[in-house]
């Protein structure tokens, strides 16, 4: 008998230190966060325009940053490809996304591109007393990268990317330590090509693409400051051609995107004097997931089962894009995509819309996006400019 009440006791004791546990941070707020989120912004018209996305469609200038496998399935010897994004638009007009890539195909069966992005924060005046004179600083991010393509077969292709990522954002003043953050990324890809197959009322040909990009350690501003996981994320497409006739052609494309780093963990605490504050003796634990301070390898094969709420959440974790694009002789495009994310994971969620023209060896890409989301994008009604210079064009013949 004495034994039942002590177990029935310990049983109810349980319960009780169970019901204080108090959560630090919400279900709702476990958006993963990098360093270097630029890197993620689509540089470039034609990706925007098609809901931003690039892994599987078909090849172009712009290939570098979404899967340089791409590259040795161009029809031009190579190119050169400028481009800007203004950013926050609405409020600023010194925030933007600049870029510029070249890729050359050294022969049928390889290629190499090299590319850079920029991305300025702007000016921002510092003052430290109101004696002091302002100091103007320009807080900026930038990536430069290389790549070297190899076709395996007709249909078939792969890439691997070296990449460096130098953020320097910390506003350098007197006493603090202002030095900028950097490290080295490596991307590996993959792009399938279809030859061109018959079907009842049109030739039709199928596309397929994957993408690891910024696979690369950890970064952090100063010594004392916290790591940085770089953006590392997993690209997934599929795309088919409805080619028409030797005029017109429709190609749609379908991707899906990952962040391959840990998810925010649940947190809470034992909130013993039960007043709903946390007091010193009253430490932070893990409530539900797992924890996020691990090397950067670990944390790619951790971010696949890491969510607090298991496998529902994970897949919540993953994005997708459906785009559409017309093109008529090469010459002319009009495009149109959509964007998702769920709510708890950032809740972007937007349409756009995109035209090409084609000019001798000029393309020139536009893009306009519209929020579908109650979270305002920060390039929402911007309108989106990029150029590529077609050198060699028709020198390959891809079906």
């Amino acid at each position: 008998m004495k034994n039942k009440i002590l177990i029935a006791v310990a049983f109810f004791l349980s319960l009780k230190g169970l019901s204080q546990t108090t959560i630090t941070n919400p279900n709702d707020s476990r958006v993963i966060t990098t360093g270097i989120p630029f890197a993620l912004i689509a540089p470039d018209a034609r990706a925007a325009g098609l809901g931003d996305m690039g892994v599987a469609t078909s090849p172009d200038g712009y290939s570098q940053f979404w899967n340089a496998s791409k590259n040795v399935f161009n029809t031009n010897k190579s190119g050169i490809t400028l481009s800007y994004t203004p950013y926050l638009s609405k409020l600023v007009n010194d925030i933007g996304l600049a870029s510029v890539s070249y890729f050359n195909r050294i022969d049928e069966n390889s290629a190499f591109g090299v590319g850079f992005r920029y991305f300025s924060l702007g000016e921002i005046e510092f003052v430290q007393d109101e004696f002091s004179t302002p100091v103007i600083q320009k807080p900026n991010e930038f990536t430069l990268d290389v790549s070297y393509a190899l076709r395996f077969s007709d249909q078939f292709g792969m890439a691997v990317g070296l990449r460096y990522l130098r953020s320097d954002l910390k506003l350098q003043t007197g006493d603090t330590d202002a030095t900028a953050a950097s490290s080295f990324g490596a991307d590996i890809t993959g792009y399938y090509q279809g030859e061109e197959e018959a079907y009842n009322d049109f030739n039709g040909r199928w596309r397929g693409g994957f993408a690891i990009q910024n696979l690369g350690p950890k970064f952090k501003y100063d010594e004392e400051g916290q790591e940085n996981f770089q953006p590392t994320n997993l690209r997934l497409g599929l795309g088919f051609d409805f080619i028409l006739d030797q005029y017109n052609t429709v190609g749609v494309t379908a991707e899906f995107s990952k962040l391959l780093v840990p998810t925010p963990p649940l947190l809470g605490f034992d909130d013993t004097d039960e007043d709903g504050v946390q007091d010193a003796d009253e430490p932070t634990y893990i409530v539900s997931g797992q924890d996020p301070d691990v090397p950067f390898l670990s944390g790619v094969f951790q971010s696949f089962g890491d969510a607090p709420g298991g496998f529902k959440e994970e897949i919540q974790e993953f994005t997708y894009a459906l785009g559409a694009e017309y093109t008529y002789q090469e010459s002319f495009a009009f495009r149109a995509g959509y964007f998702n994310e769920h709510e708890t994971k950032g809740a972007r969620k937007f349409f756009a819309l995109g035209a090409g023209f084609k000019y001798n060896v000029i393309n020139v890409d536009l893009s306009y996006l519209f929020s579908a989301s109650q979270v305002q994008s920060p390039l929402e009604s911007t309108l989106r400019f990029s150029l590529t210079f077609n050198l060699g064009a028709g020198t390959y013949t891809e079906y």
